[in-house]
């Protein structure tokens, strides 16, 4: 299978982003055997779990909107085995989502939680 450079490109301008509002980047593309995590970052005391999305228009919607409830379950299943692996159960979690349309960047903070 051929990598994804258009996702790797457009994970790559969220980084940007992050580092540039002044997250700090702890790891990319975590895997599990649940599925991955494009981006985990810290923002304070803040662990966040970033899925990122990205759609050249809106003409068939948003790029946030495909993720869907299976892939939350996913997303929080896999961040739980990220959060227990290095020892972070302390830490505040948050879920956002980077969306990318047209090379304009959209953060949405707290797009869901662990319930």
């Amino acid at each position: 299978m051929l990598p994804n450079f258009k996702g790797k490109k457009n994970e790559d301008k969220a980084v940007e982003y992050l580092k540039e509002s002044g997250y700090i980047i702890r790891e990319r593309n975590f895997r599990s055997r649940f599925g991955e995590i494009d981006i985990i970052a810290e923002d304070g005391s803040n662990i966040v779990i970033i899925e990122v999305r990205s759609k050249k228009d809106t003409k068939y919607g948003f790029p946030e909107e495909t993720i869907n409830q299976k892939k939350i379950k996913r997303i929080i299943k896999t961040a739980q085995i990220y959060i227990t692996a290095r020892g972070l159960e302390n830490r505040q979690i948050r879920f956002d989502i980077i969306s990318i349309v047209n090379n304009n960047i959209f953060h949405i903070k707290n797009a869901f939680d662990l319930d």
